[in-house]
């Protein structure tokens, strides 16, 4: 159990049943080493459906906090489950595994792309990329729909975020506090 520190903060709640550092690092690795165009479809299936480190409410929860931080979603995913597993070395562990083999594959592929950037079979296998990128969020976006309580209220607040950037061309710097707070009060009006 954690205990309080002397400056007053208290410390992030380690689960003594959470996976260790190494086992962070490796599944981190093997997710940054198969992932491509955003790993969240592969984060969720390895976190949840196959390590079984979080179940799938606990990890919408997360990832809900996830993408209201700063910064990307599954860094974000990767540092808080390493944290609540294993502390500050658990944090750093599942980071260093998720960004090790990536960083060195987009240094190498950025210097093979710079050579042959012109080639039209290059543009094509990126566009591919990218085409299944999307694939893979949108499946990963329905599984998370499904986990959700109270689906219609989300999921309009959603559809209002698309609408209003992607349609209406509102920055998502004020989109997403009004929406937040949308959120919060359809939260806590909707009956479970």
């Amino acid at each position: 159990m954690a205990s309080q520190r002397p400056d007053g903060v208290a410390p992030v709640k380690q689960l003594p049943g959470g996976p260790g550092a190494g086992q962070l690092f490796r599944g981190f690795l093997w997710l940054g080493l198969t992932g491509f165009g955003g790993v969240l479809p592969q984060a969720q299936r390895m976190i949840v459906e196959k390590r079984r480190w979080l179940t799938t409410e606990e990890f919408v929860d997360l990832l809900a906090v996830c993408q209201f931080l700063p910064g990307g979603n599954v860094l974000n995913l990767a540092a808080s489950l390493g944290a609540r597993s294993r502390g500050f070395a658990g944090a750093l562990a599942a980071l260093a595994g998720l960004l090790a083999a990536p960083s060195i594959f987009v240094v190498a592929l950025g210097a093979c792309y710079q050579e042959f950037e012109g080639s039209a079979e290059v543009r094509g296998a990126v566009l591919g990329l990218a085409a299944a990128g999307t694939g893979l969020l949108v499946a990963t976006a329905f599984k998370i729909a499904r986990a959700l309580p109270r689906r219609w209220a989300p999921l309009c607040v959603a559809a209002a975020c698309c609408a209003a950037v992607a349609v209406l061309g509102c920055p998502l710097i004020v989109v997403l506090p009004v929406l937040t707070a949308v959120s919060l009060l359809l939260n806590r009006r909707v009956p479970r």
